[in-house]
């Protein structure tokens, strides 16, 4: 049966606010806006590299919306499911924000969130008829993120995973750990809950350990200089503890500054590790939507049923290329990350 979308995402939206030339927020003269928020990221991005995509949610109907909905459109997103609420000017509901600052040098990047009562995060059993969405889709991606705005959110997210799994539609999600939303004890009650309906799961270094309690031997309090093998049993524990997992995937990154990252990914597909080649001192613009490129481009080549070893080199190079650009959505074309993966080096193209 021919599907509406190949990927539906659900989850809250930002407008982010990057302060310009590194400086901090509190001294910042002017911001540049961006778009933010995991799901629509990679709706965003599957949509970029060839597939109809769309994105499930709810918004303020004020200009900070109509931004998110513009450029969403813009990329090829589809907005009909998307639920507009009115203004009030209270802030009684309002769409969620995000500042910035990025790093330089030691000083690592920041992000401070404002997303109290965002129009998503009262969302009311019934809202959404996930039988109908889900009906159109081939895959449906969510993550932690929206999860960890309110209660509300989460046994929604819950109930769409639960449908999608009776549509035998492909499901993925993102584990996206922020301690700044809600602590680890909170989150590990509600993962037991999401992840028995999950076939694809994504994370760092850190997402494994805060939000699953496993740990990669050697790890550190900073996350760096891992051995992409240890990963390995990672991988395989969280499939032991959830049997229905299919894939489980990892973004590896060393933070030697602000601007310069050693980046790998690792992935076990059905039983079987890989590791991507390794992206040493990678100069950064803009690290934001790392991660949301690696799971975009996973999806990617399991839509398409790639080989594995195709899969996690592409995502690596595809999620590399994304620390190039400002904002958190990957404007790197397939072209692009497939030269990069072949080993293409850096000269002017004329």
């Amino acid at each position: 049966m021919q599907k509406t979308y190949d990927l539906v995402s659900f989850g809250d939206a930002m407008v982010s606010m990057v302060a310009s030339d590194h400086a901090r927020l509190d001294q910042a003269n002017s911001f540049e806006l961006a778009m933010a928020g995991a799901e629509l990221n990679v709706a965003a991005n599957v949509s970029a590299l060839g597939y109809k995509t769309a994105w499930v949610s709810k918004l303020v109907d004020v200009w900070s919306g109509h931004f998110i909905k513009f450029r969403g459109q813009g990329r090829g997103v589809d907005f009909s499911h998307v639920k507009f609420v009115p203004f009030d000017g209270k802030g009684t509901v309002r769409n969620s924000l995000c500042f910035i600052e990025l790093g330089i040098g030691p000083r690592p990047s920041k992000q401070v969130y404002d997303r109290a009562n965002s129009p998503l995060s009262f969302v009311q059993p019934g809202e959404f008829d996930w039988d109908d969405i889900l009906g159109q889709t081939r895959w449906f991606h969510t993550t932690g993120i929206p999860a960890a705005l309110s209660e509300n959110i989460a046994n929604e997210i819950i109930a769409a995973l639960k449908i999608a799994k009776q549509l035998h539609v492909k499901t993925s999600f993102d584990l996206n750990y922020r301690s700044s939303l809600w602590d680890v004890a909170s989150a590990r009650k509600v993962m037991l809950q999401i992840l028995p309906n999950v076939d694809v799961l994504i994370g760092n270094e850190e997402d494994f350990e805060k939000m699953l309690g496993i740990k990669a031997e050697g790890s550190t309090t900073g996350y760096s200089k891992i051995d992409p093998n240890t990963y390995e049993g990672v991988a395989l524990k969280a499939t032991e503890m959830y049997p229905n997992l299919e894939v489980v995937a990892t973004t590896l990154r060393d933070a030697k500054t602000g601007l310069l990252n050693d980046w790998q990914t690792v992935m076990l597909y059905r039983g079987t590790y890989y590791i991507s080649q390794r992206y040493n001192n990678l100069e950064i613009q803009d690290r934001t939507g790392g991660g949301d490129s690696f799971a975009s481009a996973v999806i990617m080549g399991m839509l398409e049923d790639r080989d594995p070893d195709y899969i996690i080199n592409f995502s690596a190079a595809y999620s590399a290329l994304c620390h190039g650009f400002n904002g958190d959505w990957n404007w790197a074309t397939r072209t692009e990350a497939e030269h990069v993966m072949k080993g293409a080096n850096a000269r002017v193209i004329r």
